[in-house]
């Protein structure tokens, strides 16, 4: 009786010990899994370059820009999709804008790897890609201003040489099919302290211009309120990188502040007549991770 007990608690013993190491193999195959999902999640998050647009409807729209397209580029911070940035620029070429806006951040020299002088290169060849596209409109993002006056004395000569138009705290009047808007760019309030303020620039175009509709470029993506209450139609905006985490049923997870469940991240907002489109940009900062937040070439058609 003895040794027949001992042999069924031995049975006993082995049968416990093969399912607690099938167990620990399908958990371990399961954590395996998991990893490799979040891998490729991360992966593609950080690679795989997308296009998306929007149509927006303005009653005040001029008839001659009806159908209208702006490419809105931010938040590039040194990156490179594709050699030279081949894949962006192609991108844009194939959603044929009439004009391209870049509203901020092209470099970073708090980039971890990657030198101000090589961003600069990067940024060069972008530029050079981009100008035979379409016009292309500049305005400085809160980065631009931490470069120094050095770099950013190169950077603002790198745009102006290849013919970009520099919107800091001026506007362009345009015109197609003989009617007329204007595109304004507010500096980064980065910039010197003695630089003319938002409101100031603002009202001043609206007195001396009378502007039908007017689109205003700004890096940062929280001033919808005080643009709507200056007369902005359209107000074009980065600065945010998407929320760099976007989970189901949020606006993003982590705003440019370091708060957490940020609003105006990426997408399109309404504040009485004013519309702002915020991108989810093109690179990161200080080597932050995005998670289901590709990055993002925008493109804006104007509608009547």
């Amino acid at each position: 009786m003895f040794l027949c007990a001992t042999k069924k608690a031995n049975e006993k013993g082995i049968i416990l010990r093969r399912r607690r190491i099938g167990c620990f193999g399908k958990i371990l195959f399961i954590l395996l899994v998991l990893a490799l999902a979040i891998g490729l999640i991360l992966v593609d998050s950080n690679t795989r370059l997308v296009t998306t647009e929007y149509i927006l409807e303005f009653p005040n729209l001029p008839s001659g820009f009806d159908g209208y397209r702006i490419a809105l580029i931010a938040d590039n911070h040194g990156a490179e999709h594709g050699e030279d940035n081949a894949r962006l620029i192609l991108s844009v070429i194939e959603s044929r804008p009439d004009i391209i806006v870049l509203v901020g951040d092209l470099v970073d020299r708090y980039q971890p790897g990657l030198p101000v002088s090589r961003q600069l290169e990067i940024t060069r060849a972008l530029i050079a890609g981009l100008t035979p596209i379409a016009p292309v409109y500049f305005v400085t993002g809160n980065h631009e201003w931490d470069l120094g006056p050095g770099y950013l004395q190169e950077l603002i000569s790198i745009l102006d040489e290849a013919g970009v138009i520099l919107l800091r705290n001026r506007f362009e009047r345009i015109e197609r099919g003989g009617d007329s808007i204007i595109l304004a760019g507010v500096e980064d309030p980065n910039g010197p302290a003695d630089m003319i303020t938002p409101q100031a620039f603002i009202d001043g175009i609206h007195q001396n211009e009378a502007p039908e509709f007017l689109i205003v470029l700004y890096h940062r993506n929280y001033k919808l309120d005080m643009f709507s209450r200056l007369g902005v139609d359209l107000l074009l905006s980065g600065h945010a990188h998407g929320g760099i985490v976007r989970l189901p049923f949020t606006d993003g997870l982590i705003g440019p502040r370091m708060e957490w469940f940020p609003t105006y991240t990426s997408g399109v907002y309404t504040r009485a007549n004013t519309q702002m489109v915020v991108t989810r940009g093109l690179g990161n900062h200080l080597g932050w991770t995005r998670f289901l937040n590709n990055p993002e070439l925008v493109i804006v058609e104007l509608r009547q």
